[in-house]
């Protein structure tokens, strides 16, 4: 398989896993380690299987499984992130977590999946992706459901806007790719594995993507810390980087 149906598979089979982890009677803290660490090895040991000449960068690599090729000299690097939303994984029937798989190439992402076992879809590059047409009147801006930036009050002014809460970063991208929400804009901490399979999802698919100071999203940099982004419709790309510009997030 390519490129795209291998990210593809594995984020579908590793959803596939984190459902079953969901049905073993754990909850809370119990539920969210225990579902991090199953994908976490379960994708480590499918990409060492399937790319072994490949390189991975993954959140879960503090819990000792690490790549056994050195991503900083690597001309191909998976980017994981196993279990995108730990705390709406831990709330079921909660659907907006994600698994994340990309892979990295010479410079720019080349492939990427999103799965969203909740939803029975997994969104991947190289299939034809669209985004719907715009069906609300105003547009919608995706946050978190539990810590909305506060800088989000400005811009919701700024274009007439209004707020869709959601959960992990990837359900708020595959939101924008779906056609739920128009805008997803982020500031304030996040790393390469929370952005980079929904980011390579959503080029493919024809959204604009970048840092919230307009510069584009670049991955698999010594230090994975890539704290800002900007997922949204083209159309709407010009307003707000404007409107973030004046207004820089703190």
């Amino acid at each position: 398989m390519n490129d795209h149906e291998f990210a593809a598979w594995a984020a579908t089979q590793a959803g596939e896993l984190l459902t079953e982890v969901r049905t073993r009677g754990l909850v809370g803290k119990e539920l969210k380690d225990a579902g991090d660490l199953a994908s976490h090895e379960f994708l480590m040991a499918l990409i060492a299987e399937h790319r072994p000449d490949d390189a991975i960068l993954s959140e879960e690599e503090h819990r000792g499984t690490t790549s056994r090729v050195d991503r900083r000299t690597a001309k191909r690097v998976w980017i994981i992130d196993p279990l995108d939303g730990t705390r709406e994984f831990s709330e079921p029937p909660r659907d907006d977590w994600a698994v994340h798989v990309a892979l990295w190439e010479d410079g720019d992402l080349i492939a990427g999946a999103v799965a969203q076992p909740g939803l029975n879809t997994t969104f991947q590059t190289g299939a034809g992706l669209s985004v719907p047409p715009p069906n609300s009147e105003k547009p919608r801006l995706v946050v978190s459901r539990t810590r909305p930036p506060t800088f989000m009050a400005g811009l919701v002014d700024e274009l007439d806007a209004e707020l869709v809460p959601m959960g992990s970063a990837g359900a708020k991208a595959m939101s924008v790719v779906r056609g739920v929400s128009d805008a997803y804009v982020h500031a304030g901490g996040q790393f390469e594995w929370d952005s980079a399979a929904p980011v390579a999802v959503a080029r493919d698919a024809g959204l604009f993507t970048s840092r919230v100071d307009g510069s584009p999203l670049t991955y698999n940099h010594d230090n994975p810390r890539l704290p800002d982004l900007v997922i949204c419709r083209p159309e709407l790309a010009e307003a707000i980087l404007a409107y973030l510009a004046a207004n820089p997030p703190s």
